[in-house]
């Protein structure tokens, strides 16, 4: 099991989710570890158990029926399954290339089609500009919805929350994190380490 139980853990990195029981930090990590710790917690536990996935805040639940190794099975399943006998699909999945359908207006084709190199390539580009030029507003606005979220879910009765949110998403991080300075210390740390928020 790879548990991490330090709350400076990168909340972003991929499939990361952490458990809380009450206020108090239970466990953050991959989600079949987290789920492994939520089981043997649970049956002592005195206070609610949630399970947040870090990239958005939402509140997880996890099937934590029959033995460690099927719940451990259960979540670390792909999300799709691909049955040899189905034929393969269109792209280039070496690269990470993953084919979905886009809907446009003609007018969009058209243009599409003329472009040196084809509709995907011409699409690709855009989308890299676009994300240069986004200058992190995109991430930021995503970090604060998923710090937004774990707090309705943990601190919604605690003094200043209202104003806290208003900081959040104002991005004041130091009016943000003063307005928690009450607060459980584990629910303030990682509304922090959501937001991105360099405030301590």
């Amino acid at each position: 099991m790879t548990l991490d139980p330090s709350p400076d853990a990168p909340p972003d990195a991929p499939g990361h989710c952490t458990a809380f029981i009450g206020t108090r930090r239970l466990a953050g990590g991959m989600p079949a570890d987290v789920a492994l710790a939520v089981k043997a917690a649970a049956a002592d536990a005195r206070a609610p158990i949630l399970t947040f996935d870090d990239r958005t805040g939402r509140v997880l639940d996890f099937d934590l029926r029959g033995s460690d190794d099927e719940i451990v099975a259960r979540l670390s399943e792909p999300a799709v399954t691909l049955s040899p006998a189905v034929p393969r699909a269109r792209g280039r999945p070496k690269l990470g290339v993953v084919a979905r359908e886009i809907t446009l207006l003609p007018r969009h084709w058209d243009w599409l089609a003329a472009q040196p190199g084809g509709a995907s390539p011409t699409l690709r580009r855009l989308i890299d500009e676009a994300r240069r030029a986004d200058g992190g507003r995109t991430r930021t606005k995503a970090a604060r919805e998923a710090a937004y979220r774990f707090l309705a879910a943990m601190a919604g009765d605690l003094p200043g929350y209202e104003e806290a949110i208003r900081a959040l998403f104002a991005g004041d991080d130091a009016g943000f994190a003063a307005r928690m300075a009450g607060w459980p210390p584990d629910v303030r740390a990682h509304a922090l380490a959501l937001a991105g928020s360099g405030a301590s």
